[in-house]
């Protein structure tokens, strides 16, 4: 792991970031809990918008000042930062109605694979050999991961026609995912840009606030109700906030201060796996054989693409 810059703060980011995704992995586990009651789109606005309110008492009263002092280009890269983000939670959550917890969260952490990429035109990064051959072999992991939603292995390759194989929903749930991966890698990719020059609580609050809005109002569109939900479902909806949002993505934005883009997404590696444990025990979704392998190609890419971290060109 990537040394913390100089003037890193007393705790060891890779401890930090350790804890974000322990916080991160429950995510799918209580997504799944909630959609017994309650739609995706509302899933995820409820969980940035209590997130949100449990930031504003703390950003109002000690980051006032520096909210007075946001440029306009902050505030740009803020709505961006959230718009992306409200982009990541609303294909994502949706993916889990379509597709397996263990599909649904190998997929959607390829993201990692999507900020290294786009290092050479974002932050100015070159791509290394290694990069290159991770790229490969997690694409061809996200490949059977999807075939693996559709076909069976059974002394060979067995699967449906074409056209029954696109009706299928695992395929719609396996697009999200990849879609909430190309957000998602936005979203942290923008957060670089923007976290060493702004504070976690200003950073996180704001750019929460702005994709709860973007997702209550897309909730809206759809038509699906705010309100009427089981004791439960609220419950879900809280600990959605508490853990993978306020401990783990608040962790996540944390460490961007002091560690590469690339480092800070290449750690969410263990999410999948955490996850995937979690659904067999919880939800008793056993990944078949052809899914454990797709799933680590995928991780196995993104290790091989971490071996050298891409330097920084000079100017």
């Amino acid at each position: 792991m990537q040394k913390p810059a100089p003037g890193a703060p007393r705790l060891s980011p890779t401890l930090v970031l350790a804890l974000g995704i322990l916080g991160s992995s429950t995510a799918s586990i209580l997504i799944r809990y909630a959609q017994r009651d309650a739609a995706s789109l509302v899933i995820a606005a409820y969980r940035l918008s209590l997130a949100t309110l449990a930031l504003l008492p703390v950003l109002l009263t000690r980051d006032r000042d520096r909210l007075r002092k946001l440029t306009g280009g902050e505030l740009a890269m803020i709505l961006l930062s959230g718009t992306l983000l409200a982009g990541h939670f609303a294909t994502w959550v949706s993916s889990l109605e379509y597709t397996s917890v263990a599909s649904s969260i190998v997929l959607v952490q390829t993201a990692p694979l999507m900020v290294a990429a786009l290092s050479p035109l974002v932050l100015r990064e070159s791509l290394s050999r290694w990069l290159l051959a991770g790229l490969l072999v997690s694409t061809l992991g996200g490949g059977v991961v999807a075939l693996s939603d559709v076909c069976l292995w059974q002394n060979g390759l067995v699967c449906p026609p074409l056209g029954e194989w696109l009706q299928g929903t695992a395929l719609k749930g396996d697009a999200l995912a990849v879609g909430g991966a190309v957000c998602g890698a936005g979203y942290l990719l923008v957060g670089r840009r923007l976290r060493p020059r702004l504070s976690l609580v200003p950073y996180i609050t704001l750019t929460y606030g702005v994709a709860a809005v973007w997702l209550t109002l897309l909730a809206i569109a759809a038509g699906q109700p705010a309100l009427g939900y089981a004791p439960r479902t609220y419950l879900w909806f809280l600990l959605l906030a508490v853990f993978p949002q306020l401990l783990g993505h608040s962790t996540y934005n944390w460490a961007l201060r002091y560690l590469p883009a690339a480092v800070v997404a290449i750690s969410l590696l263990g999410e999948p796996v955490a996850s995937i444990g979690l659904a067999a025990v919880l939800l008793e979704e056993i990944p078949n054989s052809m899914r454990l392998a797709g799933g680590l190609l995928t991780l196995g890419g993104i290790l091989i693409a971490t071996q050298t971290r891409p330097g920084r060109k000079s100017g």
